[in-house]
């Protein structure tokens, strides 16, 4: 008896990679593509099946000279981070990797399209780049707030020495205003340094916290400015230090608040995220608080260095609101990520919900 062949065929392995594939015939048709492709382009099978790929995805025609020189020289190659538009759920752009390969003789084979999404890979690096940043501008603000610490109490104490010997009343304003100053600058100090305590963890509902922060928004903002809500009324509690949150959360919404200026939409938004990595570190679940507004989004030449103390574009601004807030954040084992756009700004807050790692 001839033992019959089990394996499975090409076409059914394929099935369930998390790879996509797409298998392309001599004329840039395609022949097949794999769930996962449909996943990462947004397109169902039955909609590319005989299609050239570069007619019926836009996204990848600069891709067309490639597979030319694939299908003419038998040679495989890579490219990495193709930026692909996407029509599901909504038009938007995906970021993914791309190999090409031959299969078959000349004039009777094809190319073979493995695809793999690049946004994981490059939100982990931009994370770590974060938190890089987040301990040099821990480093630079402590030293910079003692420094300044250091003479305010001198200052303040010879003004009011100072005050206390003119004989001349109408100077005593000289010496109040430099008593008030020291006063001011020690607080911008004491704000630089953060909270000295680590954070008092308690099981809190965060939606408790996001109200609050949205009616200081409301009560501090211009009538002109529309601030609304989006939230996910599934999100559990999370033990989080309350003060620290809402003072981070307050940093973000008036930050918003600036950038959108007497008129515009603020948006407060909570989602809860499944298989989401926190610098390199995959959590099974994560809270996401999104602060959203349309003013003109951060400057390109400061997207980079944004999270820096002193980091700012805003005249009159100390440049520690967010460096605080990212601080304040990361003591709950949490991150502040953002995207902006002109007319598109998302400032996320990811806390790591317990037992979801």
């Amino acid at each position: 008896m001839v033992p019959t062949d089990t394996r499975p065929q090409a076409s059914q392995l394929a099935e369930h990679l998390a790879t996509g594939i797409i298998q392309l015939d001599g004329h840039y048709r395609v022949l097949y593509l794999n769930p996962a492709a449909e996943q990462l382009l947004g397109i169902s099978r039955h909609k590319l099946v005989d299609q050239v790929v570069s007619e019926a995805l836009p996204g990848l025609a600069t891709m067309r000279p490639f597979l030319e020189r694939a299908m003419n020289t038998g040679e495989a190659f890579s490219r990495r981070e193709m930026t692909v538009e996407i029509a599901v759920p909504s038009i938007e752009t995906s970021i993914l990797d791309c190999t090409v390969t031959q299969y078959g003789d000349q004039g009777d084979g094809g190319l073979i399209l493995e695809l793999t999404d690049a946004s994981r890979r490059l939100r982990i690096s931009r994370e770590n780049a974060l938190m890089s940043q987040l301990d040099v501008s821990r480093s630079m603000v402590r030293q910079l707030a003692h420094e300044i610490r250091n003479p305010l109490g001198g200052i303040r104490g010879a003004a009011q020495l100072l005050g206390r010997k003119l004989s001349d009343e109408s100077l005593d304003e000289y010496t109040t205003l430099i008593i008030r100053e020291a006063d001011r600058l020690a607080a911008l100090a004491t704000n630089m340094l953060g909270p000295a305590s680590p954070p008092d963890l308690v099981r809190a509902n965060v939606h408790e916290l996001v109200e609050h922060v949205h009616r200081l928004t409301v009560a501090e903002g211009p009538g002109g400015v529309t601030i609304s809500r989006d939230y996910d009324p599934s999100l559990p509690a999370l033990l989080l230090d309350r003060e620290q949150v809402i003072q981070a959360m307050l940093n973000l919404s008036r930050n918003a608040l600036q950038a959108v200026g007497d008129s515009g939409r603020i948006v407060f938004r909570t989602r809860a995220l499944t298989h989401h990595t926190i610098g390199a570190r995959q959590h099974r679940l994560v809270a996401c608080v999104e602060i959203e507004d349309n003013g003109p989004g951060v400057e390109e030449t400061l997207q980079d260095t944004l999270f820096y103390p002193l980091i700012t574009s805003r005249a009159g601004g100390t440049g520690l609101g967010l460096a605080l807030a990212q601080d304040l954040v990361t003591r709950q084992g949490g991150l502040i990520e953002f995207t902006s756009i002109p007319g598109q700004t998302v400032f996320q807050m990811l806390f790591p919900i317990e037992g979801g790692e």
